[in-house]
């Protein structure tokens, strides 16, 4: 940040008084703005379609970038004036053009190093009418052995569907869908990447 949003005026970087971090403050003394930056919260859903005893999972092919060619839950920047659930089903029609019912929130995923907080929620698919949107080159439903994991966009997709498939293995003996929360200190490329 070079200059202030309220006056126009160069900020600089420092503590301000009773702070313990430094921020970027307005040099003007009669404006003296102090611009906090907080992370970004991505909402997303891990849509299913279950039937016959077969469950699928719905995934994008990113057309944007980061990440690009790769593939993702349903997820993005949640907006202002709207609750996660909002943001994570209007996430999942704006990407994949799908119809959910939102069930609970299963994982919460910190990503300290970009400054982001990752939250997924389950979700059941309510038809099969689903298509790429603007930001998806594709949208399939796959089987937990047919995931392309090698190909999975970022660490949070990876993290959510390992724990998602491993709690399925719970609900076969009789449990239940958990809530989950990591720290993800890994680079937000792929495992098998270099960084």
């Amino acid at each position: 940040m070079k200059f202030c949003s309220e006056c126009a005026s160069p900020v600089s970087l420092s503590i301000p008084a009773g702070d313990n971090r430094p921020r970027y403050v307005c040099t003007s003394a009669s404006c003296a703005t102090i611009h906090y930056q907080n992370p970004k919260m991505v909402l997303g859903s891990i849509p299913v379609w279950e039937r016959d005893g077969e469950l699928q999972v719905l995934l994008c092919k990113r057309a944007i970038e980061p990440r690009y060619g790769y593939w993702t839950l349903p997820a993005g920047f949640m907006e202002n004036n709207e609750t996660t659930g909002e943001a994570a089903a209007r996430e999942t029609r704006e990407e994949a053009g799908a119809n959910i019912k939102l069930g609970n929130l299963f994982t919460l995923l910190n990503v300290a190093r970009v400054h982001q907080v990752h939250m997924f929620y389950l979700a059941e698919l309510l038809d099969l009418d689903f298509a790429p949107g603007e930001e998806s080159l594709e949208v399939q439903l796959f089987r937990e052995q047919d995931i392309p994991w090698d190909d999975l966009a970022f660490p949070t997709i990876r993290t959510t569907l390992e724990l998602f498939f491993a709690d399925r293995v719970k609900i076969r003996e009789g449990g239940s869908y958990g809530f989950h929360t990591q720290d993800i200190t890994r680079n937000m490329r792929s495992d098998n990447e270099p960084t």
